[in-house]
């Protein structure tokens, strides 16, 4: 029980941010595709991120015109759906992000005061 009640929170905390993750490893990286972006967000830790949740964020965060897709043939292999920011993506990075930053350090401190208590 213990663990499908952590695993559950986990994803909700996941939900708050994944969407400002995924813009900010774009502005890292300039662009890049789904695979890869699985990989660096569990190195980023957020692991056990799973393509079906990933690939709707991706489409949405398309159709909402912050990042743009683009197909390109593979080299010796399928092609690849590769996402880059667009200026869109960057503005409301630059605007929610802080904001984020500075409810996650809100959250935290709350967080562990309780621990501690």
């Amino acid at each position: 029980m213990a663990d499908k009640t952590t695993a559950a929170r986990q994803t909700q905390w996941l939900r708050g941010v994944l969407d400002l993750a995924v813009l900010a490893l774009l502005a890292e990286s300039g662009e890049d595709y789904g695979y890869t972006l699985l990989q660096r967000l569990g190195e980023a830790g957020m692991p056990d991120m799973k393509a079906g949740t990933l690939y709707p964020l991706l489409n949405r965060l398309a159709a909402d015109g912050l990042v743009r897709a683009e197909w390109r043939a593979g080299e010796g292999g399928p092609g690849r759906k590769f996402f880059a920011l667009t200026d869109e993506g960057r503005k409301v990075l630059s605007e929610q992000g802080p904001k984020w930053t500075e409810f996650a350090k809100n959250a935290v401190a709350v967080v562990e005061r309780g621990v501690r208590a």
